[in-house]
């Protein structure tokens, strides 16, 4: 390695480990922002603390990665060029792509190793932080209870609308669906105004107390016909206490792995196996789904569409020979079973939507996986010539510059990703669009670098909103005198 290769590689590699640990620990900051909820106030140790913060950090990599590669690409050019260290380089005959050369090999190794590192260390870090979480909520059951949603816990589930008090055992809209011992479903819904959670490290009952609230409860006659008499129970009370056995919830081990089956847990030999199996079970579900409206609605689904066309235009009604109660009886049923298909076909389409937007996160979880490789090498090819374009260097005009290509990368990311999970897009369309967008932006200052055209000619924007101001300050002043 030469001299000048060695003193950019050095250079670079400053400004690059700066920024990379600023970043992170900004990411950090906003995931504990995110996690505050379930983090503040529910007796956890600094030990559990570090354990949930270590198994989120690894998939915050793939943010800052290519964020730190563009900023200290900016940072770095643009400190060569401002201190004209690239005029001495290029007096002394050496290009601008003579001079990349030796980052362009760190940034091609560096590429290859995120890519190792998001289908190794994200997915096993992704299966720790989910199942990590997971059983601390069953160790702190007040963590279990979500705002908004319904939650397990022993044999109950409860939504709350609202959460207070130092450690949220204040509960507020309380809705309650006991679980029947009989397999047979929740047979009991309890709701309340108000609620609280009284526990005791000395004991394993958790009492939860409402208040003010309705006690219901399905009865279930021995006669089908009775049912109408007899829908439920209905009790109202002022104060019911429930007691949960939390035995077996506090014999939870927080290292106990259990979920294993998301997208992001899994390695690229893993989501392939997946993806067949599931587009394999993705379309014996569709044959069966048309099958067995073919069958509720007397048709052959082997039959060409033609065969389906009455013959004669000219025959009479099926229904012409029958009076005016049996023909109301006849298109009766006929609604009944038009409807009842209409709602089986919708179920297998909400069904086959919800397997087909699984099969999309499989695949965009595994585009994902070479993206954030790729992005690497584009934002160095965007960052470098820029920096020495603009001539600037240090923590001014290159954060502003990395930033609006940075969000413009995540923006169209997200995007992407949310159109191919709705089957708006194909999955590599939605992972790679971004890229798409960006990669002829590097191209071109790229190619604007190495031909040394100059600086960026801002005057196209500026110019114009200067004539407004001048303007609009013209007209003022005339309606003032």
């Amino acid at each position: 390695m030469k001299i000048l290769d060695k003193y950019l590689l050095k250079t670079y590699l400053i400004s690059f480990t700066s920024v990379f640990v600023i970043l992170f620990f900004i990411f950090i900051l906003q995931t504990v922002w995110l996690f505050i909820s379930e983090l503040a106030g529910k007796d956890l140790d600094m030990f559990l603390i570090f354990k949930f913060l270590m198994f989120a950090s690894p998939k915050l990599v793939l943010m800052v990665l290519p964020l730190s590669v563009l900023l200290s690409s900016i940072m770095t050019f643009g400190d060569l060029a401002e201190n004209y260290e690239f005029a001495a380089m290029k007096s002394a005959g050496v290009s601008f792509q003579r001079s990349i050369k030796g980052l362009g090999i760190f940034i091609g190794i560096l590429s290859i190793c995120a890519f190792f590192f998001a289908n190794n260390v994200i997915p096993y870090a992704e299966y720790k932080f989910t199942n990590f979480r997971k059983n601390i909520a069953q160790v702190k059951p007040a963590m279990a209870i979500a705002e908004g949603q319904f939650s397990t816990i022993g044999n109950i589930n409860i939504k709350v609308n609202k959460k207070s008090g130092d450690n949220g055992e204040l509960l507020e809209g309380v809705t309650m669906h006991k679980k029947s011992n009989l397999g047979e479903g929740a047979k009991t819904v309890i709701k309340s105004k108000r609620g609280q959670l009284i526990s005791s490290e000395t004991s394993s009952l958790l009492q939860l107390v409402l208040f003010d609230g309705y006690y219901y409860e399905d009865i279930s006659p021995k006669k089908y016909e009775d049912r109408q008499k007899m829908p439920f129970a209905k009790v109202y009370f002022k104060r019911y206490n429930i007691n949960i056995d939390l035995s077996k919830l506090n014999q939870t081990d927080v290292d106990k792995e259990q979920i294993s089956n998301t997208n992001n847990m899994l390695n690229l030999s893993e989501l392939r196996y997946t993806v067949d199996s599931l587009s394999t079970s993705y379309n014996k579900e569709v044959v069966s789904a048309a099958e067995n409206v073919y069958q509720r609605i007397g048709i052959n689904a082997n039959l060409p569409a033609d065969s389906l066309r009455p013959k004669n235009p000219k025959t009479p009604e099926l229904t012409s020979f029958l009076n005016i109660t049996e023909k109301a009886k006849i298109l009766e049923i006929a609604a009944s079973d038009v409807m009842s298909s209409k709602q089986t076909i919708e179920v297998n389409n909400i069904t086959l939507q919800y397997k087909k937007k699984d099969i999309n996160n499989h695949w965009l979880s595994m585009y994902e996986k070479f993206v954030v490789a790729f992005a690497c090498i584009m934002m160095f090819f965007i960052g470098a010539p820029l920096g020495a374009i603009i001539r600037k260097g240090g923590l001014g005009l290159p954060i502003v510059f990395a930033m609006l290509i940075f969000i413009t990368f995540h923006f169209l990311n997200t995007f992407g990703k949310k159109v191919a999970q709705e089957s708006g897009i194909t999955p590599f369309l939605g992972s790679w669009i971004s890229s798409m967008v960006l990669w002829p932006l590097a191209i071109y200052l790229t190619r604007k670098a190495i031909n040394d055209n100059g600086s960026i000619n801002f005057d196209v924007v500026t110019e114009p909103i200067k004539n407004l101001y001048t303007k609009l300050t013209q007209q003022r002043n005339k309606s003032e005198e």
